[in-house]
């Protein structure tokens, strides 16, 4: 009977808490792509975007809609070989929000990301806990992504 007081507690309390995000790891996105039904693609590029058209964070918002922004990412795609085929696309950035926590992306930064692929289009997806954009990243995090794609290891960074 406590755990279930406790649990309707839990989720009383809910919008009162903060938001809770594990550290994202470039091996466990990796995994979390290839398992997922959707396609994704790994780019390592520089995206472009009109930075006026991200929302302003606004904590006292609890509704926070999700905002879809046009995009350019320039770069490299991932393939067994490593990143060598070039990508230069026109993608959608989908800030998402969870309460009145959002993702937050910048124009002009170079990242590594994981394009959910929809239709012929591409999908940036910026979540309030990150994880499938790493923004300027360490070649330790280009390794592992190139590790996981050739089944040579992929296990998280410690």
């Amino acid at each position: 009977m406590r755990v279930l007081m406790f649990g309707l507690a839990m989720f009383i309390a809910g919008p009162a808490l903060a938001l809770s995000c594990v550290r994202p790891d470039v091996a466990n996105t990796y995994k979390n792509a290839a398992e997922a039904e959707e396609i994704y693609v790994v780019v390592h590029g520089t995206l472009t975007f009109d930075q006026n058209r991200m929302p302003e964070y606004d904590l006292s918002d609890q509704n926070r809609p999700d905002t879809l922004i046009p995009a350019r990412l320039e770069g490299v795609s991932l393939s067994r070989e490593g990143f060598v085929a070039p990508f230069k696309r026109n993608i959608s950035l989908l800030r998402q929000c969870i309460g009145p926590w959002c993702g937050g992306v910048a124009s002009g930064v170079d990242y590594l990301v994981f394009l959910q692929k929809a239709g012929v289009d591409y999908v940036m997806v910026a979540g309030p806990c990150g994880s499938f954009a790493f923004p300027e990243p360490s070649q330790v995090q280009l390794d592992q992504a190139r590790s996981c794609m050739r089944d040579e290891g992929c296990d998280p960074l410690r």
